[in-house]
């Protein structure tokens, strides 16, 4: 708890409803300059300013090659603030912020500029009232990780002690290609920080319907007595975008769809949606039970019926004639690079045996979509002819994370008339309409959450390593195979389709 917090004698430290503000400190981005720094992490700290949760000691440090000026750069972060901010921008929030944005100039291997970042922070003190508090957020591509790291070790930057307050670091993902760079990656992290201070961000956690699912899940009496293989059918987790791969093309295409979002997004949901109940919310605890659900996934037998890749070729989408992967700038006419996966996993705990999980994602799909569909199991007996049920399915908790964030419920209800007839039917929750409170953005969450130094919704490294467990012998199977081509919007390739088939079910369609 924030020292402002726990100084009010007025306030119990467990109230939770009530906004936490951190200690006075500093955020110092690395790559300040780049799409994430000017796409999400600076607006999302105009927005935290806005709302005022920001302490008054506050300050933005931007760290990148470009020769610019503390105004320079102020003047760089409020065209991205009034461009990406949630909340409207205003004159004042945005004066108290420029007074305290700094900027240092200098290549990562700079040895003098990480000397003038010492100083600068140190200096912060008098200036700003921070006691050595900073947060450092890696905004760069994995590759430079290892030479910041050692320049943070060299300067001691990294050091709680050295800077009489906290150090704290923030990396993107992908955290490693595999297990073992994973593992060669946490081992660095860990010998310049204390493990305590690493933040992994996976942004997907730091959406609000996400979270949502502690209390779908744990504050109801509803949904827990049928969480399991007695009730559940099968869960689909499909996370689906719209756009191709961008400006990104030489990062994707050494990553692919596997490793870029089902390592570390959809395993991150499969483990929040199959955990058992943690024994409080502390991140802890809720570790503990995610772990405990990724340790208990299986692969599929048959890789070649149960793991399908696809690769989207030309099409069209939203009325537009869009390119395929291989027409993409700067991508090899060779490349076998996935734009597409789609997996059956188990979980073998006495909870979930017996349930697949279908997880897919992709790029160039009908729409931008992500979401957890839990199916249940038909009733054992319905007392209605044939033709009664004809348009009736399987009961379905749908938890959309984005966009439209909210939660549907599919059930079975008679048409009104002089006829039986039982067709499904959904009830909507929609969080935009049941909430006067605008759902904040990921970064805006998750940013604070750093400076509060609460880790709960950051997966520790065990996790990255279960998780890489999972992926490596999916990667090496695929080695040897060719992704199957799927046309630009459509919702992937035949041979997705056919793996359910073969089990009897379908893919819903968002």
């Amino acid at each position: 708890m924030a020292s402002t917090a726990s100084g009010n004698p007025l306030r119990d430290p467990r109230d939770r409803r009530l906004p936490r503000l951190p200690d006075n400190s500093a955020l110092v981005v690395f790559g300040a300059t780049g799409d994430l720094a000017r796409k999400k992490l600076i607006p999302a700290v105009y927005d935290l300013a806005n709302r005022g949760l920001l302490p008054p000691g506050f300050v933005l440090v931007g760290f990148a090659r470009r020769d610019w000026s503390d105004e320079d750069f102020a003047a760089f972060a409020r065209e991205a603030a009034e461009r990406g901010a949630r909340t409207p921008f205003r004159e004042d929030t945005w004066d108290r912020l420029a007074s305290s944005v700094r900027f240092r100039s200098g290549s990562f291997s700079d040895d003098a500029a990480f000397d003038g970042l010492v100083k600068l922070l140190a200096d912060l003190e008098s200036s700003h009232g921070v006691p050595g508090n900073a947060a450092f957020y890696l905004s760069i591509p994995p590759p430079a990780f290892p030479v910041v790291l050692k320049q943070m070790q060299r300067t001691g930057l990294a050091s709680n002690e050295a800077a009489g307050g906290w150090r704290r670091v923030v990396i993107e993902k992908p955290f490693g290609n595999d297990l073992e760079t994973a593992r060669q990656l946490n081992s660095l992290v860990d010998d310049v920080f204390t493990p305590d201070d690493v933040f992994r961000i996976d942004h997907y956690l730091g959406k609000e319907t996400v979270q949502n699912l502690f209390a779908l899940r744990f504050a109801n009496t509803l949904f827990e007595p049928i969480w399991n293989s007695h009730f559940v059918d099968s869960v689909q987790i499909t996370m689906a975008e719209d756009v191709g791969i961008g400006t990104r093309a030489g990062f994707y295409d050494e990553t692919g769809a596997a490793r870029d979002v089902l390592q570390n997004h959809l395993l991150q949901l499969l483990a929040l949606t199959a955990m058992e109940e943690p024994v409080s919310l502390g991140a802890e605890a809720i570790r503990t039970e995610k772990l405990k659900a990724l340790r208990a996934v299986s692969l599929p037998e048959d890789f070649a019926t149960y793991a399908v890749r696809g690769q989207y070729s030309q099409g069209w989408l939203a009325g537009e004639r869009v390119r395929g992967y291989l027409e993409e700038a700067d991508i090899p006419a060779t490349s076998a690079t996935e734009t597409f996966v789609a997996v059956r996993l188990g979980v073998q705990t006495r909870r979930w045996a017996g349930v697949p999980f279908y997880l897919r994602t992709g790029k160039r799909l009908p729409r931008r979509v992500t979401e957890i569909a839990i199916t249940f199991t038909k009733a054992p007996h319905l007392p209605f002819d044939e033709t009664d049920t004809t348009e009736l399915g399987n009961n379905q908790l749908v938890i959309r994370v984005q966009p439209d964030e909210g939660v549907t419920l599919r059930f079975g209800s008679k048409v009104p008339g002089s006829s039986m007839e039982v067709r499904d039917v959904a009830m909507d929750f929609l969080f935009g309409e049941a909430f006067t409170e605008a759902l904040p953005e990921a970064y805006e969450r998750l940013i604070l959450d750093v400076l509060l130094g609460d880790a709960t919704l950051f997966p520790n490294n065990a996790e990255v390593e279960e998780s890489w467990r999972i992926i490596d012998p999916l990667e090496d199977f695929w080695q040897s195979t060719t992704p199957h081509a799927y046309r630009a919007g459509t919702w992937g390739p035949a041979a997705a389709d056919e793996m359910l088939s073969r089990d009897g079910r379908r893919w819903r369609r968002p």
